[in-house]
């Protein structure tokens, strides 16, 4: 998986009364998308035929309705929003006189958090035939890769000792832990800015830490439902920009990612990932992990019986935000096999940081 870093969402570029190139360009939310409550805005604007550049920015979420401004050439802020269809204008003003619009057609649901799951599908209960591993974190299987810019593809030429990224994966830790089995990972810095460390368990299927190779092919094909359920503690979240969680079904070609990132530094966000498109899609839904505690959380996910991906729920400390995002799988023609995912990202300092797993849990059925 790339980093939230890398994968930049699709722009939407204005419709101008301005001076060509002028212009207000949104990352999120994109246009046309549901939002939970919590509507994260994040654009920029531009006015080259302006030597004095952008003076504010603004957000109009109905005609006359200024709901936010802020001086500069940039805006990043969540506004709360009641459920109903928004035509959200996002405008700039330069200090010239003129300005630039993008609108955005968005549509915000009546959920946002719950004390209890809460979801249109409910996820139905693990079969008598369900796999169920537990603690993964302490288990074999785990290789690290680091992902560089530009590409954020997998570096063949990185080693674990750097330089351009290091990192260890430390299982069996004392402290902090639940249980006396918790794994430290570890971003340990280098020479490349926005570098981001994976480590990838292959569960299902080829290369199985498991012993389920799945040689008849039988397996793999037949589950539907997944969860992923772990504890991680980071001593300051700061540090951190991003925490990414996945899960990855490969069969008949065809590849299945459930990719799920918090941004923290990136905008205390969850991110789900577009399978085809290749980005991420920001979901409205806020990622607040806390510092030097243990956070809890648990990702249900499903495969449909008509071969799409659905994003179900996501909870984080008891609280649990109803996604129900369809996907559709992308091509995987020499893949076979279920993996997980664990990734954390580095921050534009290149801060050295740990997160400490514990009690990860995957049940497939």
């Amino acid at each position: 998986m790339h980093s939230g870093k890398s994968l930049l969402f699709v722009c939407l570029f204005a419709v101008v009364a301005a001076p060509a190139f002028a212009g207000v360009f949104v990352t999120s939310p994109v246009n046309g998308s549901t939002s939970a409550s919590a509507v994260h805005f994040v654009a920029s604007a531009s006015s080259p035929a302006c030597a004095k550049g952008v003076a504010a920015m603004g957000i109009y979420t109905a005609p006359y309705v200024l709901a936010y401004q802020v001086n500069g050439s940039s805006l990043n802020t969540t506004l709360n929003m009641s459920p109903g269809k928004y035509n959200v204008v996002i405008q700039e003003w330069d200090n010239c006189g003129w300005s630039a619009t993008t609108p955005i057609a968005l549509t915000v649901g009546s959920t946002s958090l719950s004390a209890a799951p809460s979801s249109s599908t409910p996820t139905p209960a693990p079969t008598s035939g369900a796999k169920t591993f537990s603690n993964l974190q302490h288990s074999s299987g785990w290789t690290g890769y680091a992902l560089l810019p530009p590409s954020f593809g997998i570096c063949s030429s990185c080693s674990a000792s750097g330089p351009q990224a290091s990192w260890w994966w430390n299982p069996g830790q004392a402290s902090p832990s639940l249980d006396g089995i918790s794994t430290r990972a570890y971003y340990g810095g280098g020479t490349t800015t926005w570098g981001d460390i994976l480590w990838n368990n292959h569960l299902i299927g080829d290369f199985s830490s498991q012993g389920l190779p799945d040689t008849g092919k039988t397996l793999v094909p037949a589950l539907h439902n997944f969860t992923y359920d772990v504890y991680f503690w980071v001593g300051n979240t700061s540090d951190s920009q991003a925490l990414e969680f996945d899960i990855n079904q490969f069969f008949g070609g065809k590849s299945y990612i459930w990719g799920h990132e918090c941004r923290i530094d990136g905008g205390h966000e969850w991110d789900t990932w577009n399978n085809n498109g290749g980005y991420w899609v920001p979901s409205g839904i806020p990622c607040n992990p806390v510092s030097n505690a243990w956070n809890h959380l648990t990702i249900n996910v499903q495969r449909t019986s008509d071969g799409h991906l659905l994003f179900k729920t996501i909870t984080l400390n008891g609280y649990t935000a109803t996604l129900n995002r369809y996907d559709v799988p992308s091509s995987a023609p020499n893949w076979y096999g279920v993996t997980i995912n664990y990734q954390q990202d580095s921050d534009q300092a290149r801060t050295p940081y740990s997160v400490y797993l514990d009690k990860l849990t995957f049940q497939a059925w």
